[in-house]
């Protein structure tokens, strides 16, 4: 007995760009797994480096983002209440 349709969870820092650099990394991954070539498994390296970088610095921009809006007076209920329900959904608390 299946509890329900699988949900994805919504990625915090997962942006356009990076959207489209892995949909570009998975194409170059099929081309290689079809043609077996090390041309193309040099595409494919090459475009999973790219893939680790555009996904390392959407990272660290949007931890930026966030730390800048921790100290937000404005906005440091708001934060404090989204954190303590990720925690709370984590059973951490």
């Amino acid at each position: 007995m299946s509890d329900g349709p699988c949900l994805r969870k919504e990625t915090w820092w997962w942006n356009e760009e990076v959207a489209e650099t892995v949909r570009k990394k998975k194409i170059k991954y099929g081309n290689w797994k079809r043609e077996n070539s090390t041309e193309a498994w040099k595409e494919y390296k090459k475009s999973r480096q790219n893939a680790k970088r555009i996904i390392s610095s959407a990272k660290q921009k949007k931890q930026k983002e966030c730390s800048s809006n921790i100290n937000d007076p404005n906005r440091q209920n708001e934060i404090i209440f989204l954190i303590v329900k990720q925690m709370v959904k984590k059973d951490r608390i």
